[in-house]
């Protein structure tokens, strides 16, 4: 009892202060109290979906945690020795998704680390997942900085996934309740679970983009306003007329981009601030073109010619014209 105390204490001194809510960590706190009005002193077994609620979650996610599996467990792999487990939530902090040791299972699923349990601020206040999902940011949550006294004994990471329309969909999360976890090794979890989530971010921005170009953007980073803002890969996906039909969060952050610009799609040229005039922009793209068949038929200029559909000595003119010096 004397350490729920002095951990209640704890809260309650740092939520007092002016600057309580400068850290990710104290925010979550005063989201915890403030706005889901839970006790840190409260200690009350995990909520727990039914089995169908559970059903119904992980087939809301749909493609998206057959997308994520490979990752998982891959993961776990680099993590599940040390005593970890690897969960993937929901969005709406619901664990669909599990990968653990069977020695540790008995202790991860009485202190709710299995699949079904509630983790959303809030349910649970400050944690990994929850918080995570609530910043819309990578963290850890080590030890008492969890808000509810019966959660500090573990250590928890998290990473916030984003759809390929940019919209958070879920979370990865690595949790251990190891006494000897520190926050050193934490930072090392991190790393890899970051990783993961970005893994998974991108592969399923390519499969819902399966038949367009995969575009690895460039995009200045004084576009970027926060270090959040960074997070991800910035991808584009561009139709085979050179539209762009698709951006990664990043990338939609970095561009300032909408939905509104996928429903007129903007040629690539224009998101990259090419301003050249469209006649240079089809002179390049038939040139290009050209290369591409060429190279296709071995640098036969007839077999291209004939494959273009227009006469050999039609193409060795426009070859000639691309090749001459501007």
């Amino acid at each position: 009892m004397d350490k729920i105390r002095e951990h209640a204490d704890k809260i309650e001194q740092a939520l007092s202060n002016d600057g309580a809510a400068k850290n990710a960590v104290t925010a979550s706190w005063q989201r915890s109290k403030e706005l889901h009005n839970l006790n840190p002193r409260e200690h009350r077994a995990p909520e727990r979906l039914s089995e169908h609620e559970l059903k119904q979650s992980r087939e809301r996610m749909g493609a998206f945690l057959n997308t994520a599996e490979p990752c998982l467990d891959r993961l776990f792999l680099a993590v599940g020795n040390s005593g970890c487990c690897v969960l993937l939530a929901d969005r709406n902090g619901v664990p669909v998704s599990r990968r653990g040791a069977v020695q540790d299972d008995e202790i991860f699923n009485e202190w709710g680390l299995w699949t079904g349990v509630l983790w959303g601020e809030d349910s649970e206040g400050t944690n990994g997942i929850g918080t995570s999902l609530a910043e819309e940011r990578s963290l850890t949550i080590h030890k008492d900085q969890h808000y509810h006294s019966k959660n500090t004994a573990l250590s928890c990471t998290a990473a916030p996934i984003f759809d390929h329309e940019g919209q958070l969909i879920a979370a990865v999360d690595v949790s251990s309740c190891r006494a000897d976890l520190t926050s050193e090794f934490s930072n090392l979890i991190s790393l890899a679970v970051v990783d993961a989530a970005r893994r998974i971010e991108t592969e399923h921005f390519r499969n819902s983009f399966s038949n367009a170009q995969i575009v690895f953007a460039t995009p200045q980073e004084d576009r970027v306003s926060s270090l959040t803002d960074r997070q991800g890969t910035a991808l584009l996906a561009v139709d085979m007329d050179g539209l762009v039909i698709g951006a990664t969060r990043r990338a939609r952050r970095c561009y300032g981009l909408n939905d509104d610009d996928f429903s007129n799609p903007l040629p690539l040229a224009n998101i990259y601030g090419d301003q050249s005039n469209h006649a240079e922009r089809l002179g390049h793209a038939e040139s290009k073109i050209i290369q591409q068949v060429m190279a296709s038929s071995g640098g036969n200029v007839s077999k291209a010619a004939r494959s273009l559909g227009v006469s050999r000595s039609t193409l060795h003119r426009k070859i000639k014209k691309f090749k001459s010096p501007k």
